[in-house]
């Protein structure tokens, strides 16, 4: 059984009703738009935040989860995948998760379109049934998230990324995400505000080892045979390469830089920047910091009686930094 197998044994059940709710709470009078949201279902991915929702949900309150449970996971599902469809047409992208993107297929005018009523969808859904706390999690989420891209394309265009700002902008913009589903999913079944604040906390701190699991992958060979270095062309600052700059030399950091900036689809120059990053031990640095976000998360979860679900979440959390794409 492979992992993610695993991890979803103890809300099977769950997340079979879930797919079929989530794609209840997609369909439209709109025969184009049901269309899509037929080919977006289908092409899922390991959905991993509706199980972060439901194994949150079961921890916390000993194994129960009910219909505002499955809203919550829902709407994060629908406004993530709204944010995958305007993401897709924002870095013209072709793919997504190895088949065409939404606006491969039908343009970047009906991806935003669709992107746009995913999220009505989502807001609406939590609105009807007056979940508004609910709705105030995932709100949060959708404003930091936009703010995280932001300050990312502020920041790239200057190079002058700290790893304090580097930690602001993964916080936002991927880890946010993961902290919603966990808030939620506790804030679902109970009402006590600390257990809710302690869930968001660890969701956020698996969403940071996450994402600097991922900017790890451009430097690795693991995955593809060979390092992707796309990062580098994105002019991407990543913690690996903002470590190695701020302990560099200043001849080095111009070298660097200027690489970045102007040499960036050089192919040489790239391989040259990733082996100058890993020489100089900026993998080694974000990977200790990855570790220390996971095990500060594994922290979070010892107040907890020992449960089928926490062993699930623990798991999801080291196959957080130990996957291999």
């Amino acid at each position: 059984m492979n992992i993610t197998s695993q991890i979803k044994q103890p809300i099977i059940a769950e997340m079979e009703l879930f797919e079929k709710k989530f794609h209840e709470s997609m369909t439209s009078k709109v025969a184009l738009l049901n269309r899509i949201t037929y080919y977006i279902v289908n092409r899922k991915g390991k959905q991993m935040r509706p199980m972060f929702v439901f194994l949150t949900a079961k921890m916390v309150s000993g194994g129960i989860v009910n219909e505002r449970t499955y809203r919550g996971a829902s709407v994060i599902e629908l406004i993530h995948t709204a944010t995958l469809v305007h993401d897709d047409v924002v870095d013209d992208s072709n793919r997504r998760r190895g088949f065409f993107s939404i606006n491969a297929l039908w343009k970047n005018k009906i991806a935003v379109l669709v992107g746009d009523y995913l999220l009505s969808k989502g807001l609406l859904l939590s609105i009807d049934n007056g979940d508004f706390d609910l709705l105030r999690i995932i709100s949060v989420a959708v404003r930091e998230m936009s703010e995280g891209e932001l300050l990312q394309i502020e920041k790239a265009r200057r190079l002058d990324i700290t790893e304090d700002v580097y930690y602001e902008i993964i916080r936002k913009k991927t880890a946010t995400l993961i902290a919603a589903c966990c808030a939620l999913g506790a804030k679902s079944v109970i009402e006590d505000d600390a257990q809710v604040e302690n869930m968001r906390m660890f969701g956020e701190l698996i969403g940071m080892a996450f994402q600097i699991k991922d900017d790890l992958f451009d430097y690795s060979e693991e995955a593809i045979g060979k390092p992707t270095g796309i990062d580098i062309k994105e002019q991407k600052m990543t913690l690996p390469l903002i470590h190695v700059l701020n302990t560099c030399t200043t001849q080095e950091k111009k070298w660097l830089i200027n690489s970045i900036k102007n040499h960036n689809k050089d192919k040489k120059r790239v391989k040259e920047v990733i082996a100058f990053v890993k020489n100089n031990n900026g993998l080694a640095y974000a990977e200790n910091k990855m570790v220390q976000f996971q095990q500060e998360a594994l922290s979070l979860l010892n107040n907890y009686p020992d449960s089928e679900f926490k062993a699930a979440l623990t798991l999801m959390v080291n196959y957080v930094i130990e996957r291999k794409k």
